[in-house]
């Protein structure tokens, strides 16, 4: 095979490749006597099939078959010998690979750059730690309470005041005519509660049981029934009955309620599910602030192909943002050459992370363990009720959509591997300091 060299600018790299006619020929020989050996073709023994015969049946397909599978190993070898890892799928054009003469073809490929990992040592991290306090937990406790409350009704005949649960018969109408879904018995409703149409809990303050009166509302535009949408519409109201919350005392009376012993259970498990919360968030913005300064020591040229192809996927987003008014506040009043050249620089930013993070996982073997995909896999699975062996059916007929899950684990594990071996002072902060957004990195 004979190999020249066309380009080596920076990571781009291209190279004419000759390989030898009598290579290709004795490919092309090798493929149709394994068939011969095994083909199955009326009026001859199998393996008893003539060579010409082979070749008139079969001779066509296998020459594709050699060319193309001559290309691929040609080309691997060229990057093997030396040493070369491609960042993309190197491109390949034939020039000639007309039967009985040599195969030519070149090859263009961009390299990843040569990544100097970082001293992890020198990298200075703050960890932020907070607890929940007691009043936190009591807090998350009144609002438990407060759902489990339980409605009374009062004896007294008193105006229903906001809070109150008033049961109601309505009829409802437009244009002075009753319409399908408007009428209802026995209806409780919130007084200045939501749920109804806007201005209707509202309306019925100040109504004591066995009074009537009407009120007028207008449908959201939003509405769900497309006919009622926006039309004004009138309410017969009749109150039935007066009810009024009474939220339980946080007693070991509601923890059973709830399905425990006692209330400490309860308070234990709210600080427990508050302590994962908070450590959720630190580990978060520590990992923040870790790829922030890994992305400051990645001084290394990042592949033109990745950052273009990492690019294109952002601004297809940027572009159907903006196509359903969606698009940030910040960028709105951006021309677009601006915002193109700061998501370029976003691109560009996330490629040489990626490429770091996986060159510290390639030099330290740090890998993703089978039982670590399935369970990713499993996770992944249970976020479809019903259809949980469904997905993981797709997941096992489907490798490459599996691999999808594999990048996060993989980021993961690396973070914790360098974050072992960073500078990392814990400081204790409040709830407020710590689910405080942080500054953005200059």
């Amino acid at each position: 095979m004979q190999v020249t060299e066309t380009l080596s600018d920076g990571l781009k790299r291209a190279w004419s490749v000759v390989v030898p006619a009598d290579d290709i020929g004795a490919r092309r020989s090798k493929r149709l006597a394994e068939i011969g050996r095994t083909a199955n073709i009326p009026g001859f023994r199998p393996g008893k099939v003539p060579a010409a015969v082979i070749t008139k049946r079969f001779g066509t397909a296998v020459m594709a078959e050699v060319l193309e599978e001559s290309v691929n190993s040609a080309t691997q070898q060229v990057l093997t010998d030396r040493g070369l890892r491609p960042a993309q799928q190197p491109k390949v054009d034939v020039v000639s690979l007309d039967e009985g003469k040599d195969l030519a073809f070149n090859v263009e490929v961009e390299l990843l750059p040569e990544i100097k990992l970082p001293d992890f040592g020198a990298i200075e991290l703050t960890r932020l730690k907070a607890a929940p306090d007691a009043e936190a937990v009591d807090k998350a406790l009144t609002e438990i309470a407060t759902r489990n409350a339980d409605s009374v009704v009062v004896d007294e005949v008193r105006p229903a005041v906001t809070g109150d649960i008033l049961s109601v018969d309505f009829i409802g109408k437009i244009d002075g005519e009753p319409f399908q879904g408007g009428t209802a018995e026995g209806i409780d409703v919130e007084v200045g509660g939501t749920g109804f149409i806007p201005g209707f809990t509202e309306q019925v303050e100040g109504m004591s049981p066995g009074e009537s009166r009407t009120i007028n509302v207008t449908f959201p535009e939003e509405y769900g029934a497309k006919e009622l949408a926006g039309k004004a519409a009138t309410f017969d109201i009749t109150a039935k009955a007066l009810k009024q919350r009474t939220v339980p005392a946080i007693d070991d009376e509601l923890a059973k309620r709830l399905g425990f012993d006692e209330i400490a259970r309860v308070r234990d498990l709210i600080s427990g599910q508050m302590q994962r919360e908070y450590d959720n968030v630190s580990r978060s913005r520590i990992k923040r602030a870790l790829l922030d300064a890994l992305a400051g020591l990645a001084t290394f040229p990042a592949p033109e192909s990745m950052v273009t192809a990492e690019f294109d996927t952002i601004w297809q987003r940027v572009e159907a943002d903006r196509a359903q008014g969606e698009i940030d506040e910040a960028d709105k009043a951006k021309d677009e050459d601006t915002l193109k050249a700061e998501y370029r620089a976003i691109s560009e930013r996330r490629v040489k992370l990626g490429l770091m993070l996986s060159e510290i996982g390639r030099v330290h073997n740090i890998t993703v363990a089978p039982e670590e995909m399935t369970r990713a896999m499993r996770a992944e699975a249970a976020r479809y009720q019903g259809q949980e062996q469904m997905v993981m059916d797709f997941f096992r007929k489907n490798p490459q959509a599996a691999e999808s899950l594999r990048g996060p684990i993989l980021e993961e594990k690396v973070v914790d591997f360098v974050l072992e071996l960073a500078k990392v002072t814990e400081n204790v902060v409040s709830v407020e300091e710590l689910t405080k957004e942080p500054e953005p990195a200059g």
